[in-house]
């Protein structure tokens, strides 16, 4: 009590306490200070003391900035988007594309949630686990590599391949599967993104390698078929890995982004069910 009394006497410059017989008495600045010192510590208690106010998402007018990749937006954009408007008419989701797994745009709030695999080095964000992916092969339907039962490994890199990559990406799980076999696959032409490789797949012999979710889902059972591809088990193993929503701490608690991210797991579950082929956590 001694010392803190000292404090304040230094910022004061008042002694506030002062002996008289064996009590203490107040100075007439601390009498003023007592006086306003009640008001001003329930504004304090106010200002400090969390909003109280209850969440209309029906109400709420926002623009989400989402990244994430051409695949998660043709196969799952459309159904978010029709279940997000049916709860908020007034929300606009603005889909950004995804050069690199940089994690400054979140931090920065360039963007408010990112999809995808967790390759950020940035140890303060957070994920959600949205769904379980793995890669599968994938050619123009009628490719001569689908004339026998099941696709060999020898024939399989014989083909020419197009690689999906991003600048500054090194080998990915299918090339080192390969390379602990001491063999390597002919890469004709190296695209961007999974739905490039698709395209140039459906109107050349060349095959490329996907995620299973690029195939289809519930909401869309024949894309892959439709888009004139047929897509096949690879003839060696690769690791699974995970699909995930990415955010920063500072909107962890907001509740509109809460909402958001509740509605895109939400669609993630329904579009991908358990099952051998992607599965939910």
């Amino acid at each position: 009590m001694s010392r803190t009394l000292a404090r304040l006497r230094t910022v004061t410059g008042d002694r506030l306490l002062l002996q008289a017989g064996r009590s203490l008495v107040l100075t007439p600045y601390a009498e003023q200070l007592r006086q306003r010192l009640p008001a001003l510590t329930r504004e304090a208690e106010a200002l400090l003391r969390p909003p109280e106010y209850r969440f209309d998402v029906a109400a709420l007018e926002h623009s989400f900035t989402v990244r994430a990749g051409e695949g998660f937006i043709d196969l799952v954009g459309a159904p978010l988007m029709a279940r997000i408007s049916r709860a908020a008419p007034g929300v606009q989701l603005r889909f950004t594309p995804k050069p690199d797994w940089d994690a400054q745009p979140l931090r920065d709030g360039k963007i408010d949630l990112e999809i995808g695999t967790v390759r950020t080095s940035a140890p303060e964000m957070l994920t959600r686990l949205l769904l379980r992916d793995r890669y599968v092969g994938v050619c123009r339907v009628d490719h001569p590599i689908l004339s026998s039962v099941g696709v060999s490994v020898e024939r399989w890199v014989e083909s020419g391949h197009i690689l999906t990559a991003r600048p500054g990406e090194s080998l990915n799980s299918v090339d080192v599967a390969l390379a602990d076999r001491g063999m390597q696959r002919r890469v004709s032409i190296v695209v961007p993104s999974f739905t490039s490789a698709m395209q140039l797949a459906r109107r050349s012999d060349l095959l490329a390698v996907i995620p299973h979710s690029c195939v289809g889902n519930t909401f869309a059972p024949d894309y892959a078929a439709l888009n004139g591809l047929q897509w096949f088990e690879l003839p060696l193993s690769t690791p699974a890995f995970n699909v995930s929503a990415i955010w920063h701490p500072r909107l962890d608690h907001d509740p509109a982004h809460r909402w958001l991210r509740a509605e895109i797991l939400a669609v993630c579950l329904e579009a991908y069910p358990r099952d051998p082929v992607c599965s939910r956590p």
